[in-house]
């Protein structure tokens, strides 16, 4: 099988360090087949944040590395017809539902249940809005009221019965949907999410092997359900290990400290950078 990975960046801000150590995995894995294709693809379907500096930024960073893409880069933003009819399908298989829940309304909720403080941060959306009398929500909807379609994990579930992945790191595990419960996979404001459009890009690019930070690990268990619903291709996954800051936290963008653009700045070689990568 000749393998096909893509490297998949938000266009809002400078590679860091685990940037350019997810572009070296995904760019070495598609080397290890004779025909292999390694892709670029910008996730910028949220035109709010990206900043037009940024394409062309990504691509110097990544040719200095050395990490050379095969193929015109990809737009999500270009995409969205695409990512609508994969909706309307979901819609049409009555697979999500209308949701007009607030951050505070969810968080209260999760309180409840749980007895978790107040302003502890929540993860999983506990179901507040499935089952609702659809009339009266499409009501709600016609007169404007802001919401989000949520995919309906537990009713998915039960139509396509037990899902499993491959991850060359982890093993062979099975899709569990409480992972991330019901999550969000379009608002009023913007007609998809990165669950949707991430699994409709990997088939339509005919990408064979999703790598990608293991921080992403638990997404994989939402984008296994839609691959089925949708009746797209199970790609085989990747979830490598994450690049540290010095308090252990996984590197940000704002954290200017590590990005390629300040390492170019400061003198160091491409080399050096990459000999970076392989030692952590």
């Amino acid at each position: 099988m000749d393998i096909i990975t893509r490297f998949a960046p938000s266009p809002t801000g400078d590679l860091h360090l685990g940037h350019a150590l997810a572009a070296k995995v995904a760019r070495d894995l598609a080397s290890t087949s004779l025909h292999g294709k390694f892709l670029l693809r910008y996730e910028d379907i949220d035109l709010l944040r990206i900043r037009s500096e940024s394409y062309l930024q990504i691509e110097e960073d990544l040719k200095w590395l050395g990490i050379l893409w095969d193929e015109v880069p990809l737009r999500q933003s270009y995409r969205l017809e695409a990512y609508a009819r994969a909706f309307q399908k979901l819609r049409e298989l009555e697979m999500v539902y209308p949701c007009f829940c607030t951050r505070k309304e969810i968080q209260g909720e999760i309180s409840r249940i749980q007895g978790a403080p107040q302003d502890e941060c929540f993860s999983v959306y506990p179901g507040i809005c499935r089952g609702k009398d659809r009339e009266e929500s499409f009501d709600r909807i016609n007169r404007g009221e802001s919401h989000s379609w949520r995919l309906d994990s537990h009713k998915a579930a039960k139509l396509h019965g037990n899902l499993f992945f491959t991850d060359l790191r982890f093993g062979i595990i099975e899709v569990d949907p409480s992972k991330n419960g019901d999550v969000i996979l379009a608002r009023k404001d913007l007609s998809t999410s990165y669950h949707l459009a991430v699994v409709v890009d990997d088939d339509f690019q005919g990408v064979t092997h999703v790598t990608r930070g293991e921080d992403l690990l638990d997404a994989t268990h939402t984008h296994r359900q839609l691959q089925s619903l949708l009746k797209l291709r199970e790609p085989i996954y990747h979830h490598h290990r994450l690049i540290c800051d010095s308090e252990g936290k996984r590197l940000a963008k704002r954290n200017f400290a590590h990005s390629i653009r300040q390492y170019r700045t400061n003198g160091l070689t491409a080399g050096e950078v990459i000999g970076m990568l392989e030692e952590i």
